[in-house]
């Protein structure tokens, strides 16, 4: 069992929504993204989504894409995520850690050694937003080495495309709350709650939710009926200009930790 499979069973024993905060590798500190990843478990994340920096991040919206453009200034590469992996592993060993970015550099980086490199550094998933279903076979090595293909569904999936997924569902299905990029503030939580449920029914893995959740609000409304929330550009515009690395776990501490209580207020309350 895979870290990934491994947390959600935790999380549905316990009857609790999971937490999957995503930050951009190297922003704001290129030096500290292994202390950020701690950092964030500190203050309740069940799993953690690192951003591979990319110079066209074509799905998310103009927070994340200057986070990547300042980690990209900074000199940080797929080898620097993959450091920082391996030295947040060396302290914990048990929080998932998915990569979320684009299919460019995992290519250029050749999908076996790619594979072979992130397993050793401690990922347990990857999430390539312009790799889609259809194209999934480019990335067999990297499902040979046991990482986890998190596939996207989205309001706009057609019927017959959306039970694919489900089928095709590992670790957990990343449901896009809208049309549209990241950071974004509508939701349409009745919406939402009618297309989990459904997809919920189906799906071979967990749902987590993203896209739109930016404060304990959101998140909770989330938590009725996802089996996890991903939180990003509230999260990462809040980091942006720490001046320090006490400073940068300080403000992820301060955003978090509100969260976590309204994910496990729900639980109370439906309990």
């Amino acid at each position: 069992m895979s870290r990934i499979d491994r947390r959600f069973a935790e999380l549905e024993a316990a009857g609790r929504t999971g937490l999957i905060p995503f930050v951009t590798a190297g922003d704001p500190l290129p030096e500290h993204v292994a202390a950020l990843m701690h950092a964030l478990v500190a203050a309740g994340a069940d799993v953690i989504e690192l951003g591979v920096p990319f110079s066209d991040p074509m799905a998310d919206g103009p927070v994340i894409q200057h986070a990547s453009e300042r980690a990209i200034a900074n000199g940080v590469g797929l080898d620097d995520v993959l450091r920082a992996v391996a030295e947040f592993r060396s302290r914990d060993g048990d929080t998932p850690v998915v990569l979320m970015g684009y299919l460019n550099p995992v290519e250029i980086y050749g999908y076996a050694r790619f594979a072979q490199a992130a397993v050793r550094a401690g990922v347990d998933g990857v999430l390539l937003v312009d790799c889609p279903l259809e194209e999934a076979a480019v990335l067999q090595a990297l499902r040979d080495a046991g990482l986890r293909q998190i596939m996207l569904a989205a309001p706009t999936t057609a019927p017959a495309r959306m039970a694919q997924l489900c089928e095709a569902a590992e670790g957990f299905l990343y449901y896009v709350s809208f049309a549209g990029i990241t950071g974004a503030t509508h939701l349409d939580i009745e919406d939402i709650a009618m297309r989990v449920a459904d997809i919920r029914v189906r799906a071979r893995a967990p749902v987590a939710v993203g896209f739109g959740i930016r404060d304990a609000a959101s998140a909770q409304a989330i938590a009725g009926f996802a089996d996890a929330v991903v939180i990003g550009s509230a999260l990462v515009d809040r980091l942006a200009g720490a001046a320090d690395a006490a400073d940068m776990v300080e403000r992820a501490r301060v955003f978090l930790a509100p969260i976590r209580a309204a994910l496990d207020a729900h639980r109370k309350q439906q309990g």
